[in-house]
């Protein structure tokens, strides 16, 4: 059951004047009470008719969808944040289907898949081709599907949100959000949401080409921490690549016409050299970021745990002894063992 009164309602905004009020008028109507415009400094009325229709309205101190998330997120009280955008093209009423899976205990991040139910209009050729590719490539290069890592429309945990390591500025807070998640292991869930089209009036901020290429080298300068075998490995193999062309050439040239190309042999060789330390290198990062997210995970679990004990009394630790791989209970652990004799 979705409490609403544990729900804060973010809205980061920037001239959306022509949707704003409705947008703030359809949450109110589901029953939500706490309601933050994140303005980024409009030049229209999108601040005082946010205010008329009962938001609370704040003006971020930077610029960018990015910077006014995190900042609103320190400012909300509420557990739990639904987040969508000023521009109505995501339905109010779909509020508690996003909520639910958080209520019920089963995410801590959850996303509205716009492809699920995509209205006519809703979105170009050009920025769907662009949206499946960029999804596409983050299952690819981060290992977990999420269907629409670009989808604004979200709810999370505010502790959940505070695991996160985000520093974007504009549009790429969401990609951020979304690999984020996979590297901290946030329970996350994607739920179906219908996408509406902007209305005639509503101008987008979105600049496909500019964003989009920001968003594609967004996701690839975040592989480094959470797949460095990717990231190191990408960059080796092209270096191979073109060591074994130079070699081919050099070789050739040798066989058939007798000319020597010695820069070329040089180059070739250091070329594959450092290839495939690249690649050894990325192997190496892999195992000690894959051992390092095991040990923070297991360190959550534990805190999580005892924080549990602290509200009922009993504190009990149920994690994997770390010779023999079987769960101990705290406990039973401290009863089996008897205490130190005096000599």
């Amino acid at each position: 059951m979705v409490d609403v009164e544990k729900v804060c309602v973010l809205v980061p905004t920037y001239n959306e004047a022509a949707t704003i009020q409705s947008v703030v008028e359809g949450f109110k109507e589901q029953g939500f009470e706490h309601i933050l415009v994140m303005d980024g400094g409009s030049s229209d009325d999108t601040q005082q008719l946010a205010a008329d229709a009962g938001a609370r309205v704040e003006e971020q101190s930077g610029s960018g969808k990015g910077q006014a998330v995190r900042e609103a997120v320190t400012l909300i009280s509420q557990p739990v944040v639904l987040m969508a955008d000023g521009d109505s093209t995501y339905r109010a009423d779909e509020a508690e289907r996003m909520l639910a899976p958080i209520f019920d205990g089963e995410a801590e991040h959850v996303i509205g898949d716009r492809f699920a139910n995509m209205q006519p209009g809703a979105m170009t050729r050009l920025n769907r081709f662009g949206n499946r590719m960029i999804n596409r490539a983050f299952g690819f290069i981060h290992g977990q599907r999420l269907t629409d890592i670009l989808s604004g429309y979200r709810a999370f945990t505010t502790e959940s949100f505070q695991r996160l390591s985000l520093s974007a500025q504009g549009f790429g807070i969401e990609t951020e959000m979304a690999v984020e998640c996979v590297k901290h292991d946030v329970r996350t869930v994607v739920v179906p949401i219908t996408y509406e089209p902007r209305p005639d009036e509503s101008e987008t901020n979105l600049r496909p080409f500019r964003d989009g290429g920001n968003i594609i080298l967004r996701l690839y300068q975040m592989a480094k921490t959470n797949n460095p075998l990717f990231y190191f490995g990408s960059i080796g193999v092209l270096s191979g690549f073109v060591g074994v062309l130079l070699a081919a050439y050099v070789g050739y040239a040798w066989v058939f016409n007798g000319v020597a190309h010695d820069v070329l042999a040089l180059a070739g060789g250091v070329a594959l050299l450092f290839g495939l330390q690249l690649v050894m290198f990325g192997v190496l990062s892999d195992l000690i970021v894959t051992s390092n997210q095991r040990q923070q995970n297991r360190l959550r679990r534990i805190s999580e745990q005892l924080e549990k004990g602290e509200e009922t009394g009993v504190t009990t630790l149920n994690e994997p002894h770390l010779e023999t791989g079987e769960r101990v209970d705290a406990a039973e652990a401290s009863e089996a063992t008897p205490p130190e004799q005096n000599q």
